[in-house]
């Protein structure tokens, strides 16, 4: 498998020449807003929605156009500025470990920073005319607000089938990755059926991405670095669960139920309601139906000609559903 590094070696240049203007794009003459947006780029993270958007634009047409790092640049500061709101919308002290932007200036100014680096991405598509870019994007931005309040909607009443579960995340986690393919592909080529193509991969491997993220939860907090169990705490119900509920048995059922209702704050009930998750194949099931997306996914790519960016988009798949973090 590759590593994130040897995959944004085949954009590295591209990555660079990114990092440049997507900093330029978050500048400001208010000097707190500055100190903040400087701060938020200090902890960036693997930046694995650029490369989806470099990588595609690559594998398709051999080389990045402008439009392309005006795509990223979009994607990023869309994806930066639900993440600080996310953090308000979660009362999250930290993200990856160090603090959020509400922990350390509070949820007034995070929201406003929020605010601010979603109308900076409409400028800097608005500027260079990349209309096409701006709705790729925008549509993306409603899916996950819209998956992230169904969720919200649906856990209060713990009753998500399969179906509705696979809505939620193909709103709310893979309508970005869909859009930083659908971009990249749009920022090569006016070829629609071939745009929908690749949003149509990217949607495939952000499911996939977020079945991994499920299955972590149940996996061993000192492997991955962080707790497990938060989607029980938090009432979530992910593909595991959903699949112990329908198929674990009545005892079993009303166990997990009665934790997750009532108990899902207590550690030796959470971790009860985590084994028995993993006895009833539920982690074993959603493995099998992350690889069968990625499989589907990456049936998607055959018709592109083979080179150095289509074996590195390969790898960046291959990358989100084998991490072991």
């Amino acid at each position: 498998m590759f590593s994130v590094k040897e995959i944004k070696a085949n954009v590295s240049e591209e990555m660079s020449t990114f990092e440049q203007k997507f900093k330029e794009s978050m500048k400001s003459d208010v000097a707190l807003l500055d100190k903040i947006t400087h701060y938020i780029i200090k902890r960036k993270g693997k930046q694995m929605r650029p490369m989806f958007v470099f990588l595609t634009a690559k594998a398709i047409n051999g080389k990045v156009e402008e439009a392309s790092y005006t795509a990223a640049s979009l994607i990023e500061l869309s994806h930066t500025a639900s993440l600080v709101h996310d953090d308000v919308v979660d009362d999250a002290n930290e993200r990856r470990g160090v603090f959020s932007v509400n922990a350390l200036w509070k949820n007034k100014i995070a929201v406003l920073v929020g605010d601010y680096l979603l109308a900076q991405g409409l400028l800097v598509s608005v500027k260079t005319s990349q209309f096409t870019l701006l709705k790729i994007v925008s549509d993306a931005v409603k899916e996950m607000s819209e998956g992230e309040l169904l969720q919200i909607e649906k856990a209060r009443r713990l009753d998500i089938t399969e179906d509705v579960y696979y809505d939620i995340i193909r709103q709310k986690t893979a309508s970005l990755i869909a859009s930083c393919c659908a971009a990249g592909a749009a920022s090569v080529s006016t070829d629609e059926a071939l745009i929908q193509k690749m949003k149509k991969f990217g949607e495939l491997v952000g499911m996939a991405f977020q079945i991994k993220d499920d299955i972590f939860d149940y996996g061993d907090s000192k492997k991955i670095g962080k707790p497990t169990g938060n989607d029980i705490r938090e009432r979530k119900m992910t593909l595991p669960l959903i699949y112990a509920l329908n198929n674990g048995g009545p005892a079993i059922k009303k166990t997990l139920i009665n934790i997750v209702k009532n108990h899902n704050e207590e550690p030796k009930k959470v971790k009860i309601a985590i084994q028995h998750v993993i006895d009833s194949g539920g982690v074993k099931y959603a493995y099998d139906r992350m690889i069968e997306l990625k499989e589907q996914a990456l049936e998607l790519l055959d018709d592109l000609a083979d080179s150095d960016a289509k074996r590195a988009l390969i790898g960046l798949v291959e990358y989100t559903v084998y991490r072991d973090k």
